[in-house]
């Protein structure tokens, strides 16, 4: 019985060394993730093998696993620019981006695990301060918005994507102005606004009196053609026309033939 916990003992420093060599050798990486495999007795990373993808995965006990998520991110950016007059500008962006899977032990090499900081970050700042810097402060606050945004990002993908490092998208959320710059920019679009609605009721009143004096112009021509065409002769016969009418209603009546300045007949009623 003294004999058994030495005679067991090397079978138990095997078997906690085969615990350690399979733990250190067994790795789980998670979902959106990829691993770059780091072998210590080589030259660290290999960048032309295909980075570890999600699951689990055995390797060699001395070498370890760089994880990095390979997910759409977003990181807030807060920057201060200059317009193209010199005023400063604060911009609050967006910037979604995601690792170059493919060519993630390049990224690994060349840019290290904090690629973020050492590129993302400063090609964003120096893309923004480029694009904003051709542009008036009354241009960031309203109409130049949507294509600052577009510019920021195209200019920044041209820096990054050489970089193994994929720009999905960069959104402007804010532009804030100085105080003073921004109030009276407010009132230029009040007034601007006000002119468009004031020429709009201009332009109204100038078409509804043309209509009028089409309308009035129309009713005159027609008076006119209508009274070029009523001579003597005519009204006389619509004048006999109306007496036969008259005469051949069975209310009672008295007809006097021959009276009046004209000779027309006078029709005398009941009444």
């Amino acid at each position: 019985m003294e004999k058994l916990p030495k005679i067991a003992l090397p079978f138990v420093f095997v078997g906690i060394i085969l615990i350690i060599v399979l733990a250190k050798s067994a790795v789980t990486i998670d979902a959106g993730h990829a691993g770059v495999l780091y072998e210590t007795l080589k030259n660290g990373v290999d960048s032309d093998k295909e980075p570890l993808g999600p699951g689990f995965h055995i390797i060699a006990p001395w070498n370890r696993v760089i994880d990095y998520e390979t997910r759409q991110q977003e990181i807030p950016e807060k920057m201060s620019v200059l317009s193209s007059n010199g005023l400063d500008i604060q911009l609050d962006a967006s910037v979604l981006y995601e690792p170059d899977v493919k060519n993630l032990g390049k990224l690994h090499n060349e840019k290290g695990e904090n690629y973020l900081k050492r590129v993302l970050q400063p090609a964003v700042r120096s893309a923004a301060r480029s694009v904003v810097g051709r542009y008036t402060p009354e241009q960031l606050y309203s109409s130049k918005r949507d294509a600052i945004q577009e510019e920021i990002f195209l200019e920044t993908k041209k820096i990054v994507e050489s970089q193994y490092i994929q720009l999905n998208s960069i959104l402007i959320r804010d532009v804030t102005l100085p105080p003073t710059i921004k109030d009276a920019i407010e009132r230029k679009l009040k007034q601007e606004q006000e002119s468009l609605e004031y020429e709009f009721r201009l332009v109204t009143a100038e078409k509804e009196a043309q209509r009028q004096r089409i309308e009035a112009q129309g009713k005159a021509d027609a008076n006119k053609i209508l009274s070029a065409s009523l001579t003597d002769k005519i009204l006389q016969d619509k004048g006999i026309e109306a007496t036969i009418k008259l005469s051949e209603s069975p209310n009672s009546k008295v007809v006097v033939i021959g009276s009046g300045d004209t000779g027309m007949p006078i029709i005398l009623g009941n009444q």
